[in-house]
C-alpha cells in the first residue's frame, strides 16, 4: 500500500475527516487490523542493541537525516554501528538475501538512494528481511544496529524506537491508509514507541497533544542546512528535488537566504530520465542559474550530471540534548562486553 501511495499524498489526508476519508474507512479498518496483527508476531532477538528510526505516517519525516546523526553520536561513544534498511526499487536486492552496500560500485538503481547515503557513513545492509540483515551485520562485527524505517516490521526485535513526526503536518487527519496517512492506528503505534521526535517547527501542536498521553520523551529536532549554503545567497539558483515533501527543501533554502528563481518538484524517489535532465539543464541555461538539489536526489543522478550541480546537505539540531544523550548512553550499556 505505501508503495502505491509514494507519488503524491492526497490533500484530504491533511484536512479534518470528510467525504473521501469516510468512504475509504472500511478499507482503512482492514489495514489497521492487519497492522495490529503483525505487531503481535515476536521478532528475532539480536545479541546487540537495535535502535529503530521510523514513523507512523507515509512520507518524509527526516528519518535518513536522523539516522546519519545518530550514527555519528553512537560512533563517538565507541559503538561499531551498522545500518539496516529495506531500500527502494533496488535491482540488486534479490530473494531477500542481505546485501552489503558498496558505495563505490553500487548505484541508486542497484540499492536505492538512501542506502547509498547511509553506506557513506557506516556499513549498510539492504533486505526486506531485517532479521537476516541483522545476523549478517553482527557476523561482520556490528556492536549496534540502526534500522532506517521498519518500525512496523515485526521481523526484528527493537530495543529502542524513535518515532519521527513532521511538525508541519503531524499525523494528518489521524486516519489509517488509504483514508489517511497513518501506516497503523495511532494508539497502537504510539504504544510501541519509546520516544517521539518532532522534526521541524511544531505547527500542529504535537508536543502539547502528546503531553500526558505517552510515558516517554517527546523531543524536538530542527533541520538545518550546512553552512556552505550561504555561498549560494548571491547566485541565481534553480532548485529541484524528488522527495515526499520537496516543498520543505525549497522552503529551507528560502529560510537560509537562497531564493530560487524556479523550483522543480518531482515524485519521491524519482528516477531521473534523460528528458528530465535535458529540461533541467535548459532551464539553468535560460536563467543562467546554478542547479541545486538534495543528497538523496544527487545519488540518483548520473555521475557526469552530478558534477555540474550543487548539493546541499541537511543536518539536525536537537533541542533536548540531555534527554537524547541519556537515551544513547543507556543504549550503549546494552552492548555486550568482549
Amino acid at each position: 500500500m505505501t508503495g502505491i501511495l509514494r507519488l503524491r499524498a492526497p490533500s484530504f489526508w491533511f484536512r479534518p475527516p470528510g467525504f473521501f476519508s469516510t468512504l475509504l474507512s472500511p478499507l482503512a479498518y482492514l489495514v489497521g487490523q492487519v497492522a495490529k496483527a503483525r505487531r503481535k508476531r515476536p521478532g528475532w532477538q539480536a545479541s546487540v542493541p537495535v535502535l529503530c528510526v521510523g514513523n507512523l505516517t507515509v512520507g518524509g519525516t527526516g528519518k535518513t537525516t536522523t539516522v546519519l546523526d545518530l550514527i555519528e553520536r553512537l560512533r563517538q561513544r565507541g559503538a561499531v554501528v551498522h545500518c539496516l534498511t529495506r531500500g527502494y526499487r533496488g535491482q540488486a536486492v534479490k530473494d531477500h538475501a542481505p546485501l552489503r552496500v558498496d558505495p563505490v560500485h553500487h548505484t541508486a538503481a542497484d540499492v536505492g538512494d538512501e542506502p547509498l547515503l547511509l553506506a557513506a557513513a557506516a556499513p549498510c545492509w539492504v533486505s526486506p528481511d531485517r532479521a537476516a540483515s541483522a545476523r549478517a551485520a553482527i557476523a561482520a562485527g556490528a556492536t549496534c544496529l540502526i534500522m532506517d524505517d521498519g518500525f512496523q516490521n515485526p521481523g526484528l526485535h527493537k530495543d529502542f524506537s524513535f518515532v519521527l513526526v513532521d511538525g508541519a503536518v503531524g499525523f494528518g487527519n489521524r486516519c489509517v491508509l488509504p483514508a489517511g496517512p497513518l501506516r497503523e492506528p495511532l494508539s497502537a503505534g504510539l504504544a510501541a514507541a519509546n520516544a517521539v521526535v518532532i522534526t521541524g517547527e511544531d505547527l500542529c501542536g504535537i508536543q502539547k497533544s502528546l503531553s500526558g498521553r505517552v510515558p516517554y520523551p517527546v523531543l524536538k529536532a530542527e533541520l538545518q542546512m550546512e553552512q556552505s549554503v550561504t555561498a549560494l545567497r548571491h547566485e541565481k539558483v534553480i532548485a529541484f528535488a524528488g522527495l515526499a515533501r520537496p516543498d520543505k527543501f525549497f522552503a529551507c533554502l528560502n529560510e537560509n537566504g537562497v531564493v530560487p528563481v524556479k523550483c522543480i518538484p518531482f515524485p519521491d524517489h524519482h528516477s531521473f530520465t534523460p528528458s528530465d535532465l535535458a529540461h533541467i539543464s535548459s532551464l539553468a541555461a535560460q536563467y543562467s542559474a546554478r542547479l541545486v538539489t538534495t543528497p538523496k536526489d544527487a545519488a540518483r543522478l548520473p555521475d557526469a550530471f552530478r558534477q555540474k550541480i550543487s548539493v546541499v546537505n541537511v543536518g539536525l539540531k536537537w533541542v533536548e540534548m540531555e534527554q537524547l544523550d541519556s537515551i544513547l548512553d543507556h543504549l550503549m550499556e546494552q552492548i555486550p562486553r568482549s
